[in-house]
């Protein structure tokens, strides 16, 4: 296996600076990226405005294919400093970094692809990097590992509540019918789980005191039915809760993140860290 000692001089200074946010030029890349992309979404944002368009429209053009240029010599730059290209690629961020500067060339080609650059903004989660929020790392962990131990449970509380819904949406479709509104199972399947939700969008209402106490019930219902999911996940986080530190170092093997102060090899490749 490659180690990252392979990396050496120039190329692994880049390294540090371009993938890792442990070092000051790190986070200063990192944060300087994030506000090309927010600017770039900003942009696209405004050139949707017809009345922002009709005036500087070409100035957004412009600021657009600055920040396209930008972002395709960043792909670049990460593609030939990485060890595993291929894993790069068609990692999460890989695909990201690519889909992101595609839309501006295709819009060349394709009317409309251009809307498709808010994808962009998804690649602010590189924020969790960048201020090297590792007590947020290791949270995200935790209630992954939650999530996972508590599926289970939270599948079999998604089947009572879509059993529940399809039943009294069924009653509701019987009690109220199509005259009020009730034309079918299904959109009284729908009422029933906006009711239940407490979105209440009011396009539907019953209107028979029978149908009105069911509505009560639900509505009363759902206040508990929102706590549940919330209870599962908490009741695991707290066996789950871990006690050690992680970093924001990046794997140059398997490009994760996530690892203990102390490791020395990443946890997922078993890859040498720096």
């Amino acid at each position: 296996m490659k180690s990252k000692k392979e990396l050496s001089g120039w190329r692994l200074k880049l390294y540090e600076i371009v993938f890792e946010a442990d070092t000051k030029y790190g986070r200063i890349f990192d944060i300087t990226l994030l506000v090309c992309i927010m600017v770039s979404v900003l942009v696209v944002m405004l050139e949707s405005v017809i009345e922002i368009k009709e005036q500087i429209g070409d100035w957004l053009i412009g600021i657009e294919w600055f920040f396209t240029i930008i972002f395709t010599l960043e792909y670049a730059l990460r593609f030939y400093i990485v060890l595993e290209k291929r894993k790069y690629v068609l990692s999460f961020f890989g695909l990201i970094d690519l889909v992101s500067v595609l839309p501006t060339y295709l819009g060349l080609l394709l009317p409309g692809a251009q809307s498709l650059m808010v994808i962009r903004s998804i690649r602010l989660l590189r924020i969790f990097r960048i201020f090297k929020l590792a007590r947020f790392i290791g949270e995200g962990q935790s209630l992954a590992l939650a999530l996972k131990a508590s599926r289970h449970k939270i599948i079999v509380f998604l089947i009572t509540i879509i059993t529940s819904v399809i039943i009294t949406g069924t009653l509701m479709f019987l009690i109220e019918g199509p005259t009020h509104g009730f034309s079918n199972i299904p959109k009284s399947i729908y009422w029933a789980i906006v009711t239940m939700t407490t979105v209440g969008y009011g396009d539907i209402a019953p209107q028979t005191a029978l149908g009105q106490a069911i509505a009560s019930f639900i509505m009363i219902m759902g206040y508990g039915i929102i706590a549940v999911p919330t209870g599962i996940v908490s009741a695991e986080m707290v066996q789950q809760k871990q006690k050690s530190k992680v970093t924001t170092q990046v794997c140059p093997h398997c490009l994760k993140d996530g690892h203990d102060a102390d490791a020395t090899f990443c946890k997922y490749c078993s890859g040498e860290l720096n």
